[in-house]
């Protein structure tokens, strides 16, 4: 039987976060970044934005990271455009109208400037306007949909610039460099959902 094995990676800005190309695609993919076979990773992060990615042949546990029903945390540093109100911060925390669905309440909070000390440049620096004003939040949200966090911040006048997913549950992106992975136990099993919930997201 093959070994269970998990392992956390940086994933870089303009990387796929997949092993095979697609067709016409000129981006990266993770195959250039990990070299072991047989590993998948939990969810997505789009091309353009980078992050925590964790790497696994559990099935199980990619299943249950993944599947809405289980409500596993991701939280997300989003680098925004204008100025944050009260009203914005509201409707992010409470849930707000995105395209054809009604997002799950988000724990959302302002970051400040000595938290985001360690956080690497991007290889390809966002626009900057002089006009106008850019800050950082963090997200944490239950669900995965596609391009859920930017679409959220863009639904209250928040366009985000750049958008680094900081961790997975309990799992941390700390002390990886872009491009960075190691090996780590396995993680602690999301809870079965309480009986009778139903989820409301395709897994990304």
């Amino acid at each position: 039987m093959l070994a269970k094995r998990y392992f956390l990676l940086h994933k870089p800005y303009g990387y796929l976060s997949q092993f095979t190309s697609e067709p016409g695609s000129r981006h990266h993919t993770l195959a250039a970044l990990f070299p072991l076979p047989a590993m998948y990773p939990v969810g997505r992060l789009d091309w353009d934005s980078e992050g925590l990615m964790l790497l696994t042949n559990d099935g199980e546990m990619q299943h249950r990271m993944t599947d809405p029903r289980f409500e596993h945390p991701r939280t997300y540093w989003a680098q925004i455009e204008g100025a944050i109100t009260p009203d914005a911060l509201d409707k992010l925390r409470h849930g707000l109208p995105v395209q054809d669905y009604l997002t799950r309440p988000a724990r959302v909070r302002i970051l400040a400037a000595e938290e985001l000390a360690t956080l690497p440049e991007r290889p390809v620096p966002i626009r900057y306007r002089a006009t106008i004003p850019t800050a950082w939040l963090e997200l944490e949200i239950r669900e995965g949909r596609n391009r859920q966090v930017r679409r959220m911040t863009a639904a209250v006048g928040l366009p985000t610039l750049r958008l680094v997913r900081v961790a997975l549950g309990e799992l941390r992106l700390d002390g990886l460099a872009p491009g960075q992975w190691r090996e780590i136990t396995a993680p602690k099993m999301p809870p079965r959902p309480e009986s009778g919930r139903k989820g409301s997201a395709r897994p990304r």
